[in-house]
């Protein structure tokens, strides 16, 4: 039960530092999809251990088979329930009721899975990853930056709400703690938390070269230990997005057995939980930056490159449509000729970035333009919030004028 518990990674704060000191993004691919894997998989064999605590039986077979639905029903209803949301939501133009849509489709997912007996946290997964595929087709833009503001909200809100939870807990599973001294649950804590980094760093470093090892090493290079070590430090665990797995799990395991008697060590499981999320965030999140420096990684550039080549794609792509639409009765020609101009400068800025022989002098104007285009809209801004204040123009008429 336990194990289950503390099995799930939490990769906001290491992923965040990583991207903040050039980790090479396949490095932080790598933590965050295997949060993903680990939430369900963990949640999956919590829910078999809580039935098999709470009826007094188990069974290899029964579990394998919990085990199997759990997994394969919830992508197959998380699959459904995201084909029908994206269905519904692509006849939709209306971005509060679109993001009302997607904060409701986690539970949408996630209510029939659980009373499937399925995985409720696969089929909330695999309906966002459905979806994440298809937002650019089924969103406008204005719907896109609204449903960021307010999910980076609601899952502020959320990690919050969780972390005051376990605090009110805590007290008063110290209190019923009274049978063991501290010294005994400081030396459970340590145990746990302690087998819980070693248990990772030698289970990755053996995990990423099975590869190598059962198949042909050139198709599979050796990869750096150093890659390695730092994946496995990055199994901080915590407050994972929208739903912290480690604790809430805790939190919800039963008071009680079928039978009635008290679930054997309950308090003790939220405590040592606790300790093993507080510890891992302290030790190896405050530790992080500074082993990156010691393993000497090399800053990974690729986003900008990639930045660049998709910004001059873009222009291209616009300059073309616009050759396609130049001799249409509704184009003006001079109209048509400051938007040729304004792509090709812009294709021209990030095209000198691949030029070695550049002076720079491209990025300069557009850094110039840039400051200049803030300095006008902060101009414009304060003029209409001038005329809304001296009843010129209604809030609404100011809000709109604002948001365009």
């Amino acid at each position: 039960m336990l194990g289950a518990v503390v099995a799930p990674t939490d990769p906001i704060a290491s992923t965040a530092i990583m991207r903040r000191l050039g980790v090479p993004r396949r490095l932080v691919s790598v933590v965050e999809s295997e949060s993903l894997v680990n939430d369900g998989t963990a949640l999956v064999l919590y829910r078999v251990a809580v039935v098999a605590v709470v009826s007094g039986t188990f069974s290899v077979w029964d579990a394998s088979w919990r085990f199997a639905w759990s997994v394969l029903g919830g992508i197959g209803i998380g699959l459904i329930v995201g084909f029908v949301t994206a269905e519904v939501r692509r006849r939709l133009e209306n971005p509060p009721v679109e993001v009302t849509i997607a904060l409701m489709t986690g539970y949408l997912a996630f209510i029939p899975a659980n009373a499937a007996e399925a995985s409720g946290v696969l089929a909330v997964v695999t309906a966002g990853v459905y979806l994440g595929v298809r937002t650019p087709e089924l969103t406008s833009v204005q719907t896109r930056l609204q449903g960021v503001a307010v999910w980076e909200i609601v899952v502020f809100v959320l990690n919050a709400l969780l972390f005051a939870l376990v605090g009110l807990q805590l007290s008063r599973i110290l209190d019923t703690l009274t049978g063991r001294s501290t010294g005994e649950l400081m030396r459970y804590a340590v145990l746990v938390t302690g087998t819980v980094i070693l248990t990772r760093i030698i289970w990755v470093p053996v995990f990423s070269e099975l590869p190598r090892w059962l198949w042909s090493s050139t198709r599979h290079p050796a990869k750096p230990f150093g890659h390695s070590f730092l994946i496995s430090w990055s199994g901080m665990r915590g407050a994972v997005s929208l739903a912290a797995v480690s604790l809430a799990a805790a939190l919800a395991i039963p008071l009680s057995t079928d039978a009635g008697t008290p679930f054997q060590d309950r308090d003790l499981i939220i405590f040592l939980a606790f300790c093993v999320i507080l510890g891992t965030l302290v030790l190896q999140g405050l530790s992080l930056p500074l082993l990156i420096r010691m393993l000497r990684i090399e800053p990974d550039h690729s986003d900008d490159a990639e930045d660049a080549k998709a910004r001059i794609r873009a222009a291209e792509a616009a300059l073309a449509r616009l050759d396609e639409l130049v001799d249409e009765d509704w184009v003006r020609e001079e109209t048509a000729e400051r938007l040729r101009g304004l792509y090709g400068f812009r294709r021209n800025r990030f095209a000198s970035r691949f030029d070695e022989e550049s002076d720079g002098a491209i990025e300069e104007q557009s850094q110039a333009y840039q400051r200049l285009r803030r300095e006008l809209l902060d101009a414009e801004r304060a003029a209409v919030t001038q005329l809304g204040r001296d009843g010129t123009i209604s809030g609404d008429v100011v809000n709109r004028v604002r948001r365009d």
